[in-house]
């Protein structure tokens, strides 16, 4: 982890997101980098009358403007809390498009919901699945960063799951883990392991305090279950892989992650 991409929703220094990523960069000693992401009207609204639009676009350049005064007062925050390195980018276009590219830079990226987002995770699914790279999601109402000493896995066996343990490694330090185990989904390819593969094991390997919980929720109630479980355990991040569903030409997080990614009241880190 030594770079990590914030996506910041406004100017200020206090979005969720902006709070927690700072500070996670901070404690990993990684460099920084937010993106303050402005999408132009005739990405969103490309029948709106011209008068409209003119009006639009003049709202745009006021936001870029202020996205761009917004650098130095975000690099010397940054500098305050100890981060090594720190960068602040303006990106006019799509927020996909923008993070999709700046992640590719990054070996992070933190994500928040807004207000208005709250119930439906607006477009964060999107940008989960799109993104292609470790995302923790941060809940509204938790940019408080602490050390991780308790993380909960969530584990059925699948490619996904796997990509989501190997990039919170790095988070994991000492912390004590729970992992929560589901139905394992069947293998996907032509090789047959002989023994298969222990996560457990692979984990205890690691040199981490690991204790296993049985999942057996039916899939519609498995994200709450889930959530259950980390809460109980007192989880200050849950690890999960991110799966998705085509639907209408429209990329969504399907069952147990969608779930958990409108409800969790504490950072999830997801990878696809």
């Amino acid at each position: 982890m030594q770079d990590i991409l914030i996506r910041v929703r406004t100017c200020g220094l206090h979005t969720p997101a902006l709070q927690f990523g700072v500070r996670l960069a901070a404690q990993l000693g990684a460099a920084v980098t937010a993106v303050y992401a402005c999408p132009e009207p005739r990405y969103v609204a490309p029948a709106f009358h011209p008068e409209v639009m003119a009006a639009l676009l003049q709202n745009t350049d006021e936001l870029l403007r202020e996205g761009v005064a917004a650098r130095q007062a975000f690099l010397e925050w940054a500098a305050r809390l100890k981060v090594a390195a720190a960068d602040w980018l303006v990106a006019r276009g799509p927020v996909a498009a923008s993070l999709a590219e700046a992640a590719a830079r990054h070996d992070l990226l933190i994500l928040d919901h807004a207000e208005s987002d709250r119930d439906t995770a607006g477009d964060l699914p999107g940008l989960v699945l799109r993104v292609r790279r470790p995302c923790i999601v941060v809940p509204l109402q938790g940019g408080q960063f602490e050390k991780f000493q308790r993380v909960a896995i969530a584990w059925n066996g699948s490619p996904e799951a796997m990509r989501a343990v190997h990039a919170a490694l790095p988070l994991l330090g000492d912390a004590k883990v729970l992992l929560l185990r589901g139905e394992e989904r069947p293998g996907r390819g032509p090789v047959d392991w002989h023994p298969p593969f222990e996560i457990g094991q692979y984990l205890r390997g690691l040199g981490l305090d690991v204790t296993q919980h049985a999942i057996e929720a039916k899939p519609d109630a498995a994200g709450a279950a889930l959530l259950e479980e980390a809460m109980r355990f007192g989880a200050q991040l849950l690890v999960m892989g991110a799966y998705g569903r085509h639907r209408f030409s429209e990329w969504a997080l399907g069952g147990a992650t969608g779930d958990v990614l409108a409800l969790a009241r504490i950072p999830v880190l997801m990878r696809h």
